[in-house]
């Protein structure tokens, strides 16, 4: 009898749907932005007369002089970019070292009503910003921080969510460190400085880009807060861009939306492979 034929393997198949709805995906997510980034290379009259340009025009380099120079409502975009990368960075910095200190104190020490103290924090994020925004502006304003950097950082610097982040990466690490610190001598702060900074590297990269675009996008704050010119935002900036139809200079605020994508952007690209590490990290 002749040998039967060996079955013939076929390699693993591709997901046609998996991929055509990710193509798909990327297609809304990236039109919008391919049609601003167009959009800010063209003059005034192709976009008021409404075509959605899609190829690049010959006015880019005039539209983003006028942006960062002009800007709109007499502010230039410059300006306004240097106010929300400080606000982010500030917000970001001083969020991390706040919740990181916090969460290393609610964890590694043993005091009087610790765990409530945990969840005072912890129930703060059942507050939305809405319901106290108002008292927190009364407080800002008693204390004559309208108008200042310190009033658009410090009411929103605490952060509850981070101090949790923390905290759970925290119980993670293993007595034996602490035992070991102990034997060596070293006090909290220097345990603190030489161990546990170190293990939580990739943890703050993490949630440093993470608040970093949360700082960067913040709208109703500052909307309160920065009256002036001398401190208001980008996003604030670009809505104030916006007046009626017939006043709107929508190759000026389209080359002004493009500006503003650039800092959190390039946070992200700069910092991926520790955001990646940070979030899927698990051997501690």
């Amino acid at each position: 009898m002749p040998a039967e034929a060996a079955p013939h393997r076929q390699g693993p198949r591709p997901d046609w749907v998996a991929h055509a709805v990710l193509l798909l995906g990327v297609l809304l997510f990236f039109l919008p932005i391919w049609i601003v980034l167009m959009g800010s290379t063209h003059d005034a009259a192709t976009i008021g007369r409404g075509e959605v340009p899609l190829l690049p025009g010959g006015h880019a380099l005039e539209n983003y002089r006028a942006a960062l120079e002009q800007g709109g409502a007499g502010v230039p975009v410059g300006r306004m970019l240097f106010n929300s990368t400080v606000m982010a960075l500030a917000i970001a910095v001083g969020k991390i070292a706040i919740s990181i200190i916090s969460a290393y104190a609610v964890v590694f020490f043993r005091f009087p009503f610790r765990q409530l103290a945990f969840w005072s924090i912890f129930i703060t994020l059942m507050l939305p910003v809405e319901v106290r925004i108002f008292p927190t502006f009364k407080v800002v304003s008693d204390l004559g921080l309208v108008n200042t950097y310190a009033g658009l950082i410090i009411p929103i610097i605490a952060s509850a969510t981070a101090t949790l982040l923390f905290r759970q990466f925290f119980l993670t690490i293993p007595d034996e460190f602490v035992e070991a610190a102990k034997m060596d001598g070293a006090g909290p702060v220097r345990f603190f400085l030489d161990v546990v900074l170190p293990l939580s590297r990739t943890n703050m990269a993490a949630l440093f880009v993470i608040l970093f675009v949360y700082g960067w996008n913040q709208y109703l704050w500052p909307l309160l807060v920065a009256t002036s010119a001398d401190v208001e935002t980008i996003v604030i900036g670009m809505v104030k861009m916006i007046g009626s139809e017939a006043n709107t200079d929508w190759n000026i605020v389209m080359a002004t939306c493009v500006l503003a994508l650039l800092p959190p952007v390039a946070v992200v690209v700069l910092m991926q492979r520790w955001f990646v590490k940070g979030l899927t990290e698990t051997e501690k």
